[in-house]
């Protein structure tokens, strides 16, 4: 019996066992300066100070030996030295930049970081940096008053983050998302501080299971994790746009996505058969409601082996992908990780006998249960590995489709844990780590693999890629869903903070199910979803297989109506969508935009999370609670004019305006543009017209650039696009209007300029000649643009 043996003096049993004592991280030995690295040794180990630029610097710590300055694979940019300046005080050291001062206080070590005026942008006090022994580590700020927390990737809860604690470990969490729903699919371990309008921002680089506190202690936030080293980088902004635009700078931004990508998807688990997919393509185009993409899930498969078709499911798959894409309709399949595990399975085969897959220690390869019964992994940390599984993505391309949809690439398993097993050893290029190391990794090194797959064997066309898990820096190979919601009023009303969260996060190509996934949708509920889909970055509508069907005519003629409205508004829309994508590509900034960066002072829109901006000047307003017919909308400062009717609003208001089930409120804010096309059946169908839409505002200037390209290939990053210019100066009832365009692609497009708000316009002038116009009954007037 166990009381008989020496397990009964085990130190886990006594009552003084201080595994959990928590230990300062030191005072400062000795300091020395190599490389413009600040190097710091204490009694145990290492604090590191370095800057990866002139608006980001880096606080590295190893309480157990020597910091290393390796970074996960989140870290992309190129480093720009500065210089630094460095002085010896009494009680500390200044260490300054142009840009960033630092002050290393020496025992105990606490550091504070505060820009060239002397803000301060975070700061240590009576806490500050510490570790246990067994190897956790953790970070203590201190936390003012009006300070406000956005970010964190796609987590559930409110927008605004103050009293949320999270952890970041990838989880397929199919129960439902609820507000205190923690680890999801996705760990982004990045955060935007705001306070009193000015704005930071931090990323803590570590790829184990951390932990982010920002709850618990009223005077200090905290950000912790269960190994490694504390690793953070710290972006000065001071505006929120600056913040988003350093942090994806250190971590890289998304590419142009194809054009296609960003029309309409139909999904469900599953279309199983060829004959279902022809037969929902062709309801859709008899009903003359527009698709660019249909999903196909785990059924087109052989037993669920990745890279087969089922041979009686879909006979030729070649035969309905070339078929479908001559209609415009491209087939986006799914592909998870698991491979399964039969001697007969060439994939498996290749895999064990080229030592692809996750093994562990001892040398026996990891087998877990998935879809397709016991399967093995690969190791996506080995770049070997992720060369395999890009070639094999030629299985798809070969046959025309150039999207992959990567799911349960957490990895999830059939499990307690619901994942890999955490003493799995990767590989990983000759450093090995623990899977418990890695984990958060695994679903961001599949999906880079994918992309990187993909985009050689398309030659020359942009792939689409769509994943479930990542980590920071996904933004640079996929479109990521939230995962498996469900059809509740609440899960749309929680959709708006996560999608965007996640572009406040980096992420600017991110979207809900449509519908919700699990559980039964109705029309209101699918007609509402949609119309907010219209207007988030990714439209899918996706099922599962135990849920009543939810395509767009599902539940009847009032409801498909409305619905059918709105996915072609999508389309009339995409070349504003597009050109915010640009702007994502350049800068970072997200398409689908919280209230609060464009307008960080208003403290109306600190927690303002049922609404959301289109770039900087539209507002979308969404019912999202059932047999609403009205709601409350807040105006930020300005004017702003309703987009259905022209009806003008004040800002710095809310408003109660009216929503009956075929509208939803969009505002748009005078003194502005927006660039709208034409209603179409998909994006391969010939696009012709462009309709400028100004909003006169008297005695202001402003400007819009748009922006195009071929929509397909990767032709723009050798300069074959085209951004015109539109810049208006409204002056005494005279309209004064440039168009200027630049770059080598040319579009071909007819423009048409429509005038709000022109009660008053006499004159239109376009780069100084005086054009004609013709004016609506609504006061509209319209003038024929010529380049």
């Amino acid at each position: 019996m166990l009381q008989d043996t020496s397990f009964a003096i085990h130190p886990g049993k006594l009552k003084d066992n201080k595994g959990d004592e928590l230990f300062d991280i030191g005072s400062v030995e000795s300091l020395s300066v190599q490389n413009d690295i600040v190097s710091v040794k204490t009694k145990t180990g290492e604090v590191a100070i370095s800057f990866f630029n002139a608006h980001t610097v880096r606080i590295t710590a190893n309480p157990f030996g020597a910091a290393t300055l390796k970074t996960s694979p989140a870290v992309v940019g190129q480093s720009k030295p500065v210089e630094l300046q460095i002085v010896e005080e009494d009680m500390g050291y200044q260490i300054k930049t142009e840009h960033i001062h630092v002050y290393l206080r020496k025992s105990p070590i606490r550091i504070q970081i505060m820009d060239a005026n002397g803000r301060v942008i975070v700061t240590e006090q009576e806490k500050g940096m510490a570790y246990k022994a067994n190897g956790e580590v953790i970070c203590y700020k201190k936390m003012e008053s009006k300070d406000h927390f956005y970010g964190f990737g796609e987590k559930p809860g409110g927008l605004n983050k103050r009293g949320d604690r999270m952890e970041m470990w990838n989880t397929d969490m199919y129960a439902p998302h609820n507000p205190e729903t923690d680890t999801l699919y996705q760990s982004i371990p990045f955060f935007v501080s705001l306070r009193d309008g000015a704005a930071h921002g931090l990323y803590f680089d570590n790829t184990w299971r951390t932990a982010f506190d920002m709850k618990n202690d009223p005077e200090y936030y905290s950000f912790a994790s269960a190994g490694g080293q504390i690793d953070y980088y710290v972006f000065v902004g001071p505006a929120i746009k600056e913040v988003i635009t350093q942090y994806t700078t250190l971590t890289g931004r998304a590419p142009i996505p194809p054009k296609w990508s960003l029309g309409y998807h139909q999904s469900r688990y599953s279309y199983e058969t060829a004959e279902e997919v022809r037969t929902l393509v062709k309801t859709f185009k008899e009903k003359g409601i527009p698709l660019d993409v249909v999903h196909l899930d785990i059924h087109y498969m052989d037993g669920y082996r990745v890279f087969t078709f089922d041979g009686n499911r879909f006979p030729d798959a070649k035969e309905l992908v070339q078929e479908l894409k001559e209609q415009g309709v491209h087939i986006v399949p799914i592909v998870d990780p698991g491979v399964k595990v039969d001697p007969e399975y060439a994939i498996y085969q290749e895999g064990v006998r080229e030592d692809y897959f996750c093994k562990y220690i001892e040398g026996n390869i990891y087998n877990g249960e998935v879809w397709p019964g016991v399967s093995a992994f690969p190791d996506f940390t080995e770049e070997r590995v992720r060369e395999w599984w890009g070639e094999k993505q030629r299985f798809y391309s070969d046959i025309g489709i150039e999207g992959i949809w990567n799911d349960m690439n957490e990895p999830a398993v059939f499990n307690e844990t619901k994942t890999m097993d955490v003493n799995v050893i990767h590989g990983n290029d000759g450093d090995p780590k623990t899977h418990r190391e890695l984990h958060n990794l695994y679903g961001f090194r599949m999906t880079q693999s994918t992309y990187e797959g993909q985009k050689k064997n398309l030659q020359g066309n942009r792939p689409f890629v769509l994943t479930r898990a990542g980590f920071a820096g996904i933004q640079r190979y996929a479109a990521v869903w939230t995962g498996d919601n469900r059809s509740f009023w609440e899960h749309l009303q929680l959709s708006l903070p996560m999608v965007m969260n996640l572009g406040l996060s980096g992420v600017p190509f991110s979207g809900p199910d449509v519908g919700g996934f699990d559980f039964h949708a109705n029309g209101e509920l699918l007609t509402r979803w949609t119309q907010v889909g219209v207007f988030t970055p990714f439209f899918r509508n996706h099922s599962a297989i135990s849920a009543d069907r939810q395509e767009p005519w599902s539940f009847g003629e009032e409801y498909e109506k409305i619905i059918a409205a709105y996915i072609r508004l999508r389309y009339q829309w995409l070349p504003q969508l597009y050109t915010m994508f640009r702007e994502a590509h350049e800068d970072g900034l997200p398409v689908m935009r919280p209230l609060v960066l464009e307008y960080p002072e208003d403290s109306n829109t600190h927690h303002l999370q049922d609404q959301f901006m289109l770039g900087s000047n539209v507002i979308v307003a969404p019912v999202i609670t059932p047999k609403t017919e009205h709601r409350v909308v807040y105006l930020p400062e300005g004017e702003w004019v309703d987009y259905w009717n022209n009806d003008l609003y004040t800002g710095g208001q809310h408003h109660l305006v009216k929503a009956p089930l075929d509208k939803l409120p969009i505002f748009i804010k005078k003194g502005s543009f927006i660039v709208l096309g034409d209603t179409k059946e998909n994006t391969k169908e010939k696009d012709d017209n462009r309709y400028v839409h100004c909003y006169y505002d008297e005695g202001k200037s402003f400007a819009f650039t748009h922006y195009e390209d071929d929509g397909k290939t990767f032709s723009y990053e050798q300069g074959e696009w085209r951004k015109t210019t539109f810049t208006a100066h409204c002056e005494a009832g005279v309209l004064n209007m440039t168009v200027e365009s630049n770059g080598d692609y040319q579009d071909g497009k007819k423009k048409t300029l429509f005038i709000h708000q022109a009660n008053y316009v006499e004159k239109v002038f376009v780069n100084d000649k005086q054009i004609d116009f013709t004016q609506s009954e609504e006061g509209i007037l319209t003038v024929s643009l010529s380049e």
